[in-house]
């Protein structure tokens, strides 16, 4: 069949923003949420005993990337079903029209990752990682599943805290040493609060969405003025506590390196500063926050490595 130029055009235009749809869906930039806490906890092993167990640290990132898959397909399932996302053209649900299959699929790499983690309990004949990550999957759930949706109640950052930060580096620290250790404890506050910040930036664009849908997140409840300011105040924090403790000596003093990254956390709160009540302008804060919670933390683990 033949098709004039314009319409060739117009074909193009449509599959380019298709395609930029299902990336926005697939969220491919988000996954280094997961990878970090591993990277992290095994950095602060290997500072500490001076071995690291390759294969174990590669399952545990596959693990984690098909377990963060599993919960952000299943927020889209879930908010499907409060009408939040009726505007939200990149969601899954949206963009198949199918929520059983996407549900399904979600599921499905629930279950691949939760195999990946029982390997290595297997493996060290020892229950505590797979009991650390089943409490993660829990703490997923209540976040937005119901009937508990927590998220709408405000409760989302504080609840993404504990399986990005103490949670996530405890069970990929005893997975290479079958131990506990402070220092690893106390790096897991580094890794939680930028965690935190990330879900914290994704409200500033969608407060109307959240009003209508009923969801109390922390910007409809501050307002996005004050929001900007407390962003300021939790970017600040990152550096501030990874500063005290090697101060206090529970970090190396290579850990500074993660310092490297101030200029995206400046990035991240004059550009939230300048255009928090500019939902259209703000909407891409949370990559900023993702670019910022990768490098520092990266180079965070570089820190204890060297």
């Amino acid at each position: 069949m033949n098709t004039t130029p314009l319409q060739r055009t117009e074909f193009k235009i449509n599959s380019s923003a298709n395609k930029r749809l299902w990336m926005a869906a697939i969220k491919p930039t988000m996954y280094s949420v997961a990878i970090m806490p591993i990277w992290l906890g095994t950095a602060v092993a290997f500072a500490e005993t001076r071995k690291i167990n390759f294969v174990t640290f590669g399952i545990f990132v596959a693990a984690a990337i098909f377990i963060l898959a599993w919960e952000n397909i299943s927020n889209d399932v879930f908010d499907s079903e409060t009408g939040i996302d009726i505007k939200k053209y990149h969601s899954l649900v949206n963009l198949t029209g199918n929520k059983t299959l996407v549900f399904w699929l979600g599921n499905l790499f629930l279950a691949l990752g939760l195999l990946g983690i029982c390997t290595i309990s297997v493996w060290q004949q020892d229950l505590t990682v797979i009991g650390i990550i089943l409490l993660c999957c829990a703490i997923g759930y209540v976040y937005q599943g119901p009937p508990f949706r927590l998220g709408y109640k405000g409760l989302g950052e504080i609840l993404c805290f504990f399986p990005f930060g103490p949670l996530g580096l405890s069970a990929a620290y005893y997975s290479q040493t079958q131990s506990w250790s402070i220092a690893n404890f106390a790096a897991s506050a580094v890794v939680g609060i930028g965690t935190c910040l990330i879900l914290f930036c994704s409200h500033f664009h969608q407060v109307e969405e959240d009003l209508a849908a009923g969801k109390r997140s922390p910007i409809v409840r501050l307002g996005t003025k004050t929001g900007a300011q407390v962003l300021i105040l939790f970017t600040a924090t990152i550096y501030l506590v990874s500063l005290v403790f090697v101060i206090l000596g529970f970090f190396p003093v290579w850990t500074i390196l993660s310092w490297l990254s101030l200029p995206y956390g400046v990035k991240l709160c004059r550009h939230v500063w300048e255009n928090h009540d500019k939902p259209e302008k703000v909407s891409n804060c949370k990559f900023i926050a993702v670019a910022l919670h990768f490098w520092c933390c990266l180079l965070f683990g570089i820190g204890f490595v060297i």
